[in-house]
C-alpha cells in the first residue's frame, strides 16, 4: 500500500565493523532513498565519540536514527545502547539492533536495554535490501520522530 505522506531523509549512525555489511546497509538506504545520510563507525568507541562529539567529530551531526551491530570491537553493542538510553541528551534517539544474532539472550537484553527494535540481518541481499527498505518507510514516512 502506498502512503501520500513523502520519506523525509534521515540522518543514519550506521555502527557496524564488517566492511560488506556496512556498505550493503548503505547501498540499501541510498537505494531506498538517496537523501538519507549515513554516518558510519567501525566500533562501539567511535560510536560514541561521534554521538558526544568528541575528537575529530565535533560537527557531526545528530543522528535521527541509529542502527547498531551488537558483536563490535572496544566497546560492545550493548554497551552502546546502554550508554545512549541512559544520557538524558541521546535516549530520544531510537536506536534498532541491526546483527546477525537471533539468539534469544542477546534480544532479551536489548529489549532489557531500551533499544526501539531488533532486527535479524537475513543472508539472502534481496530479503535484506527488502527490510532495509521497509526500515527506512517506517522511520522515514510513517513514524514521528521527536
Amino acid at each position: 500500500m502506498a502512503s501520500d505522506l513523502p520519506i523525509r531523509p534521515l540522518c543514519i549512525l550506521l555502527v557496524e565493523d564488517d566492511d560488506d555489511h556496512a556498505e550493503l546497509t548503505a547501498v540499501a538506504l541510498e537505494s531506498h532513498d538517496p537523501r538519507h545520510q549515513t554516518i558510519r563507525a567501525r566500533d562501539g568507541a567511535e560510536a560514541l565519540d561521534i554521538l558526544y562529539r568528541r575528537e575529530s567529530h565535533g560537527e557531526a551531526p545528530r543522528p535521527d536514527l541509529i542502527l547498531l551491530d551488537l558483536n563490535l570491537p572496544r566497546v560492545g553493542g550493548l554497551d552502546v545502547l546502554a550508554e545512549v538510553k541512559g544520557d538524558e541528551g541521546l535516549r530520544e534517539i531510537p536506536v534498532v539492533v541491526l546483527t546477525t544474532s537471533d539468539a534469544e539472550s542477546d534480544r532479551a537484553r536489548a529489549y532489557r536495554t531500551h533499544a526501539n527494535s531488533y532486527l535479524v540481518k537475513p543472508v539472502d541481499f534481496a530479503k535484506f535490501e527488502a527490510m532495509i527498505h521497509e526500515l527506512g518507510d517506517y522511520w522515514a514516512r510513517w513514524n514521528r520522530l521527536p
